[in-house]
């Protein structure tokens, strides 16, 4: 007899405690209820990225040495420096500079080393193409700097979640 009534007790104890935990998630359902939707109808509204975000390279081919810094410290061994060492000067000229973004990881590295200040990161990061070929970009797309989102007035930015939340 006294098995029994501890099995009885033992399955109130545990229907008291499923009860409990339906409960909690009852409970963290309505208060998630009355929020607002965070949906942000992306073409037309952009988030405001932030100040250290690491998007697409700018290159400024005129600051650049060939000193080659920048595809040492790549894990990935990526930009592609052509130069041509001149004798009478004793320098290297810059022929032609690449990266390919369909391979690049967005380390940064290349541009926390540069000693020429010649690399930066932009705020661009729609880089989406349909042939991956497109994304090998070259001095003079490397050098072209990106509409910013603030300065676009066909889009409605938005600065952060935060501020969507408050609304």
């Amino acid at each position: 007899m006294l098995p029994m009534i501890t099995e009885f007790i033992n399955y109130g104890q545990q229907t008291i405690r499923a009860a409990r935990y339906i409960g909690q998630g009852f409970m963290i359902t309505l208060s998630h209820a009355n929020r607002l939707p965070v949906t942000i109808q992306y073409p037309y509204e952009k988030l405001i990225t932030p100040e250290r975000f690491r998007g697409r390279i700018h290159f400024e081919f005129d600051k650049c040495i060939a000193c080659e810094v920048c595809v040492r410290v790549c894990p990935i061994d990526l930009p592609v420096v052509d130069w041509k060492l001149e004798t009478d000067i004793r320098k290297k000229r810059l022929l032609n500079y690449s990266i390919d973004f369909g391979i690049c990881i967005f380390c940064g590295n290349c541009v926390e080393y540069c000693p020429t200040n010649c690399l930066s990161m932009t705020e661009e990061y729609e880089l989406s193409t349909y042939d991956r070929h497109e994304l090998n970009y070259n001095q003079i797309a490397l050098g072209r700097l990106p509409m910013s989102v603030i300065d676009d007035y066909t889009i409605r930015t938005i600065s952060n979640l935060l501020q969507i939340n408050n609304e």
